[in-house]
């Protein structure tokens, strides 16, 4: 349990900084005003995060299992 506790604390202290970082649209500058406005299209960048930090867990949760089967036997 220990383990799993730990892989997940690394998976979040992983993903802070692509969560930290983010900036608001340059649409909300505080004044009202569409001055450098987002041109229309798909996002990439939310679902690569989420993709990313999804596949940390993945492994983390394969490693731990791997480690696991490796010192029963």
């Amino acid at each position: 349990m220990k383990k799993i506790r730990a892989a997940l604390i690394i998976a979040m202290l992983t993903a802070l900084p692509v969560f930290s970082f983010l900036q608001p649209l340059p649409s909300q500058n505080g004044n009202g005003s569409g001055v450098g406005q987002v041109p229309v299209g798909a996002p990439i960048d939310g679902g690569l995060s989420i993709l990313l930090v999804l596949g940390a867990g993945y492994g983390a949760t394969k490693l731990f299992e791997l480690r696991k089967k490796v010192k029963e036997d």
